[in-house]
């Protein structure tokens, strides 16, 4: 097992100062090494589904119980953990169940189980939550029936019902008491596009509100961001996230967007090893509780519990302040240097401007083109122990200043600075994105800089520096062995200009990354 805790404090455009001690509560996330239907595309009868769930929500019950000894207050559960994946619309059928709506009824499945028909894992999953007194949140199929229509702009399929991948959530006395259904699909076969983005939040007597997410729409503006928009600053993850170093890792993605966006991210993800899926956390802008396995571990479920401070602002009788300042970030539990508080807005003696850096004077000799996470990335190689190095994709560049500290003993590794903008594109969605990334290649040969990588033991001091042009930034640094590090500082201009300072890292460098999103340029 390979974990790590990050206690920090950040100062940021959205925040109020850090909340007293006592404005917390203790959550949980359970990564669920899931039991799946080894034939899932082979429909089962009701009756043979519910043989399957009980097996997974066996061990929900066994992982409630250990949370609610722990006094937790909130407990997640992931994505697909229940009836598993790879399914088709019509192998699915028997897994489903008819989730009422909140907002338009109350209902306790525990207390009321003969209200509605076919229920018996929302009866389940409220008694789990009724007898261990949690706020409950967990992952399921909905079947809620559409009207057929000629009308070619109906989004009602042709069998006259809607399948949903959805969050349910109960109370700690097992009311229903909020449903989401997920935006943004990722190769899911079995479930349908709502025909309207769900905005959903629910309210808790112990840390005010909480936003509801799943999966692929963290990376969205619609429903994620608009949520943090609106004030929403807890957010509720359950996940099946496919891990693609180096610059999407789930750990590395995920705390970066709670960083990013200055909010706590309950995430729970599965564990499936064949999937290349793995890695949990609770994230906060003050905390990082996570859990992330490597090759070789035992494939297990973790349940994860941290407290957590509270940072909704009208539970708290705050305000939420929207204007544009500099990002700082200062570390609290390193052994970084903070004495040089007056670092400047840009560490280049003057920059290449972006009309006029692509120039081949601002490049070493050793420029090339590899691919990361299938986009071609230009990249320069940082052969020297340390220097000023530049590069550009189109009229975007990203500048670094680094020093290499190898270790004593340590064979030697390559790294590179890349840059991209353009359009990420997955499962026809278009992002729009723009990345600075220093990189430790995969071999000492160039095509390998991209390649997953997951243990390194150069250690180094560096500064990244790109104009973004865009406030939505998702900073990261993620160390050998997959272990999360504090950057040291960020800053963000006017200008667009950001810039990510580190140096005295734990452990060698995997990645250093600046992700930004320009979600106005989607699917153009």
């Amino acid at each position: 097992m390979f974990s790590l805790a990050v206690v920090f404090v950040i100062l940021t455009a959205f925040a109020q100062s850090e909340p007293v001690v006592d404005s917390s509560y203790v959550a949980a996330v359970y990564e669920h090494n899931v039991i799946p239907n080894p034939e899932p595309l082979v429909r089962l009868s009701r009756h043979a589904a519910l043989q399957h769930m009980q097996k997974n929500l066996d061990i929900y019950e066994e992982q409630a119980a250990r949370a609610a000894q722990q006094g937790v207050q909130i407990l997640v559960f992931p994505e697909d953990g229940i009836q598993g994946y790879d399914f088709s619309r019509c192998s699915i059928f028997g897994y489903l169940e008819t989730i009422p709506d909140p907002q338009q009824e109350r209902w306790n499945p525990c207390t009321e189980p003969a209200k509605h028909n076919n229920t018996e894992v929302l009866q389940r999953l409220s008694c789990m939550a009724r007898h261990h007194s949690l706020y409950l949140v967990a992952n399921m199929g909905d079947l809620q029936p559409c009207p057929l229509t000629t009308d070619p702009s109906s989004s009602c399929p042709p069998d006259g019902h809607w399948q949903f991948n959805t969050n349910v959530v109960f109370s700690s006395d097992g009311l229903l008491v909020a449903r989401y259904h997920k935006q943004n699909l990722y190769f899911e076969d079995a479930f349908d596009t709502p025909p309207q983005t769900e905005f959903i939040t629910f309210d808790t007597p112990f840390a005010g509100r909480f936003g509801l997410l799943i999966c692929f729409d963290i990376a969205f503006y619609k429903p994620a961001v608009v949520l943090v928009e609106k004030g929403v600053r807890q957010l509720i993850y359950p996940n099946a996230w496919l891990n693609q170093l180096p610059l999407l890792d789930s750990i590395q993605f995920h705390w970066s967007f709670s960083l990013g966006n200055n909010v706590t991210l309950l995430s729970a993800n599965l564990r499936k090893d064949s999937r290349n899926r793995t890695g949990s956390g609770i994230y906060t802008p003050f905390t990082a509780t996570y859990h992330h396995a490597r090759k070789g571990d035992p494939e297990e479920g973790r349940l994860l519990v941290a407290r957590v401070p509270v940072l909704d602002p009208l539970w708290l009788g705050q305000s939420v302040a929207t204007e544009e300042v500099v990002v700082k970030v200062e570390s609290t539990s390193s052994t970084l240097d903070n004495t040089d508080s007056a670092f400047c807005h840009s560490c280049f003696d003057s920059p290449p401007s972006e009309s006029t850096s692509s120039s081949p004077d601002t490049f070493t000799s050793s420029m090339t083109t590899s691919y990361m996470t299938n986009d071609p990335l230009p990249f320069v190689l940082l052969n020297k122990t340390e220097d000023k190095v530049s590069v550009c994709h189109g009229t975007f560049c990203c500048h670094a200043q680094y020093r290499l500290l190898p270790q004593s003993g340590s064979s030697r590794e390559l790294y590179a600075l890349g840059a991209y903008s353009g359009n990420d594109t997955v499962d026809g969605h278009h992002l729009a994105v723009k990345v600075c990334a220093i990189v430790r290649c995969e071999g000492l040969d160039t095509s390998s800089c991209g390649q997953a990588v997951e243990e390194a033991e150069t250690k180094m001091d560096f500064v990244l520096e790109g104009n973004f042009a865009t406030k939505y930034m998702y900073p990261s640094v993620l160390a050998s062995q997959l272990i999360l590090e504090l950057p040291e500082r960020l800053e963000r201009r006017a200008d667009g200009t950001v810039t990510m300072k580190h140096s005295n890292m734990t452990a060698g460098l995997v990645t250093a990354c600046l992700y930004g999103r320009m979600y106005h340029l989607d699917n153009e």
